[in-house]
């Protein structure tokens, strides 16, 4: 749906850490899209296109969402497996916090992570 529609906002988190990490988010940075349910596994990137606003799914003035639109489809997803036996990896939230559905990466971290879809690790 996501591709097909060309854009999206994120709704429906309600963790407060994850929701600060929403809050965060700024037009343009690039975000990996992670299949949490099937697949476990970062299958593309996309770009905010638009900042942080009250979710509309709920009148609950603490929940936010932010737009993104499609960047890029990975060619070949990089399952959580491949990224747990990174030792570059080893402190992000995906590996200590699997449940948390939005957080941080350095640059480091997500280059990282795109650089094994390329296969130029």
């Amino acid at each position: 749906m996501f591709l097909k529609d060309g854009s999206t906002y994120w709704d429906g988190v309600r963790n407060y850490q994850a929701r600060n990490n929403l809050k965060n988010m700024k037009n343009g940075d690039l975000v990996l899209f992670y299949h949490s349910n099937e697949g476990l596994e970062v299958v593309g990137i996309a770009k905010v296109i638009k900042e942080a606003y009250q979710d509309p799914t709920t009148n609950d003035q603490r929940w936010v969402v932010v737009d993104l639109e499609p960047f890029e489809t990975l060619k070949k997803p990089v399952p959580l497996d491949e990224i747990k036996k990174d030792k570059r990896l080893k402190k992000i939230a995906l590996i200590k916090q699997s449940r948390l559905s939005v957080m941080p990466l350095t640059k480091e971290e997500f280059e990282t992570i795109v650089t094994k879809e390329r296969g130029k690790e």
